[in-house]
């Protein structure tokens, strides 16, 4: 990013966040059953993260990304699917890693992390991002089966940010994914998916904020992760 552009963009970094409305997590169970009554072997999956996970643009998680995907997975595999979620709106890596983690379960099939937008939005070297992925990555590895890393959503396609600003994000994300990238090949069990390499983003995505996930946006996304992953033919925990 042409150094010439930083103070229009912290510029704009200041009026997105004086005119963004603030979303509210989202409220209810922070567990859930979906295909109660299917014949298979039940699944269990957790989603841990930032605002995403927190699921911010909805009112309830099942409406979210962790009802979404568990309804997703549930389709593909006819099988119950439980699900846990623990996520807090505006948290970085370093604090998912030592606040967020330990409140989570054991004993998962999947366990699926979304985070580092707030390190982008931090400023946060991808250094940082990387050293605080890898501890969370060998922790969730012994919770659970198999661990997936979804990358950050496109900033660029952000209809809250103005396009300097969401350039520079984008540019910063690309970094942070890159890093996801090799810490996540560099371990067994454990998946990387970039979210532009997975699904399109429509303006429909987005709830009022023009920054989080709608519920039909929730939908989506969980719905690429489950295809994605089940593009093996294999159901999370790595069984057939």
């Amino acid at each position: 990013m042409n150094a010439l552009l930083m103070p229009l963009i912290a510029a704009q970094g200041l009026w997105v966040r004086a005119r963004t409305e603030v979303l509210p997590e989202a409220g209810g169970p922070t567990t859930g059953t979906v295909g109660e009554g299917a014949p298979g072997t039940p699944l269990r999956i957790a989603v841990l993260g930032e605002s995403t996970a927190a699921g911010c643009g909805v009112d309830s998680h099942d409406e979210g990304f962790p009802g979404s995907l568990a309804r997703a997975l549930s389709e593909r595999h006819g099988a119950p699917v439980t699900w846990e979620v623990v996520g807090q709106h505006g948290a970085t890596g370093r604090r998912v890693r030592h606040r967020l983690l330990p409140r989570l379960g054991r004993d998962y099939d999947l366990a699926v992390l979304l985070a580092g937008s707030n390190d982008v939005l931090g400023r946060r070297a991808p250094e940082e991002w990387g050293e605080d992925l890898a501890a969370i990555l060998d922790e969730l590895a012994d919770r659970s089966a198999s661990v997936v890393v979804v990358g950050i959503p496109p900033f660029a396609d952000f209809p809250s940010l103005p396009s300097a600003l969401a350039r520079y994000c984008a540019e910063r994300a690309a970094a942070a994914d890159r890093v996801s990238r090799t810490v996540c090949a560099e371990r067994p069990r454990t998946t990387f998916m970039g979210s532009t390499d997975i699904m399109e983003i429509t303006p429909e995505f987005f709830a009022r904020d023009g920054f989080h996930p709608s519920a039909f946006g929730y939908g989506r996304w969980a719905r690429a992760v489950s295809d994605h992953l089940s593009s093996g033919g294999s159901r999370p925990g790595g069984t057939a």
